[in-house]
């Protein structure tokens, strides 16, 4: 690619207060970096994708608009990326998926990992290391062949480092803990532009502080983590129509109290929009989905769901014995990009009368629509591996979480009209005011026994909330903040890695 190619007087303008890039620092970097490197207009050659294709993600209400996108492929080139921003005065945002974008960068520099795929399972160790751009579904398909299992999320094309950065609640959680749980070691580059492998022996301080934290602290290049021996489970969904509703929320609070570790669940809450082309069993409808992931027998499994089943008749019952390969199929996450904000609560305990009121606040009478999840914690969740991570409130019973799509609203349209993208953020802020309205008196309801947030499902532009500093501590423990503070301020004193609601520095290292 040559440097002409990359500098276009025609690019959109962006923020004025971001430094110009001069032409001879862009060569030195495409020179040294073996990904593209892309500039606003850019529509890409050689094989890669242009500058809009490279910024844009899973979540579509928010996309990157960077001054500069570094397309990675190794280590090396994370390296010089982070270099070149700390010497251009760029903050660096990091994007393998777009899952979890929860603050996009206007004008600095986004490292793109997508290319670095790489997954290497060592089934006599019983572990798999991974690259930045790993999704799980590659690590799932990876070890399944030696009966293992890594400890992924719901999604299989959600990405391994951020998901386990921020704790990681997955399809086994309460049988095996939390992703970050396993993890023996983090390949960093960190904001000296350093690259250096943390294990609980090299810098256990920092190792500790990037499972369950490790947001804002640098840029994950590799990460290597146990497998479980998981072949098979028993899973599914017991569906339940609203006319089952209070039923349903009330038997599944009760069958929680008495259920194993070894069985991890969840309950749904959607009110399906009356739309042509959802299938019949759905359209229109108001259901309760218990989601089921047992790792005991199947006859076992069938014997501890008699209670669920109990509740009356369902509109579906896919309760099976399946491969692990298969257990992306429980949830049946959506898989197409679209734009979305949520928050949640992790909570000490819940009672019915509560969830009935965040249901009637949810479902098919709210003016947005909302999808509720609660998840069933405690088990393995509640004691921490060896190294006990950074992951907060671990004595958590329940997280509670409401998710509403941002259909038509997205904050960044693809115009590069100032004026038009100055519309579709105004139309953006108006329909997110009202989503995090409904959003904030749902979980208002379970005020009692709320005791913070988790970060994994903390979805959308939560930095620039009014409360933003109560957010980033609700994550943590009080001792827990304070500790990733001091760490931030040590390993990033110029706040370079900012682009995260967890990601909060002491505020003498923010520059002004």
């Amino acid at each position: 690619m040559e440097i002409n190619d990359l500098v276009r007087p025609s690019a959109p303008a962006l923020d004025p207060a971001v430094p110009a890039l001069a032409p001879a620092a862009l060569a030195q970097l495409t020179a040294q970096v073996r990904g593209p490197v892309l500039l606003p207009g850019d529509d890409g050659n050689d094989g890669y994708d242009g500058y809009d294709a490279e910024r844009s993600g899973f979540q579509l209400a928010r996309r990157h608009r960077p001054a500069v996108i570094v397309g990675a492929q190794c280590a090396e080139d994370v390296v010089a990326a982070v270099r070149f921003a700390r010497d251009h005065g760029l903050p660096v945002a990091v994007q393998a998926t777009g899952h979890g974008l929860s603050a996009a960068t206007e004008g600095g520099l986004l490292i793109s990992t997508r290319r670095m795929a790489g997954v290497r399972v060592d089934a006599a160790a019983g572990t798999a290391r991974v690259e930045a751009g790993v999704v799980w579904g590659q690590v799932v398909e990876a070890a399944a062949p030696h009966g293992l299992a890594p400890l992924n999320g719901s999604s299989p094309g959600v990405g391994v480092i951020s998901y386990t950065l921020g704790g990681g609640v997955g399809v086994l959680a309460r049988t095996y803990g939390f992703a970050a749980d396993l993890v023996r070691s983090v390949d960093l580059v960190t904001a000296d532009a350093r690259l250096r492998q943390v294990t609980a022996d090299s810098d256990p301080e920092l190792f500790r502080a990037l499972l369950g934290g490790g947001h804002g602290l640098g840029v994950v290049t590799a990460m290597e983590f146990g497998l479980v021996p998981v072949a098979g489970l028993y899973g599914g969904q017991l569906v339940f129509g609203g006319e089952q509703l209070d039923k349903a929320l009330a038997a599944y609070l009760r069958w929680t109290e008495t259920v194993p570790g070894e069985l991890t669940s969840s309950l749904a809450l959607i009110a399906y929009p009356d739309l042509p082309q959802l299938p019949d069993p759905l359209r229109g409808r108001y259901l309760a989905q218990i989601r089921i992931a047992y790792t005991g027998s199947a006859a076992e499994g069938e014997r501890l769901v008699a209670p669920l089943r109990a509740v009356g008749p369902r509109v579906s019952d896919d309760l099976r014995e399946m491969p692990y390969a298969e257990s992306h199929t429980i949830h049946r996450d959506p898989a197409d990009p679209h734009a979305y904000d949520g928050d949640n609560a992790l909570l000490s305990g819940l009672d019915a009368a509560a969830l009935r009121r965040v249901a009637a606040l949810t479902g098919p009478a709210a003016p947005d629509m909302c999808v509720v999840q609660l998840n069933h914690l405690g088990g393995a969740l509640a004691t921490g591996g060896a190294t006990a991570g950074t992951v907060g409130h671990r004595d958590a019973r329940y997280a509670l979480r409401v998710l509403s799509p941002l259909a038509g609203h997205a904050e960044d349209g693809s115009s590069s009209d100032a004026a038009d993208r100055a519309a579709d953020r105004a139309r953006h802020a108006e329909a997110l005011a009202a989503v995090r309205a409904r959003h904030a008196e749902a979980l208002a309801a379970v005020a009692p026994w709320r005791l913070g947030r988790s970060v994994n499902f903390l979805f959308g532009p939560h930095g620039d909330r009014p409360d933003a500093a109560e957010v980033a501590r609700s994550v943590h423990d009080t001792a827990a903040h304070h500790r990733l503070t001091r760490l931030k301020a040590r390993h990033d004193p110029a706040n370079l890695f900012r682009f995260h609601p967890a990601a909060t520095p002491a505020p003498a290292a923010v520059p002004s």
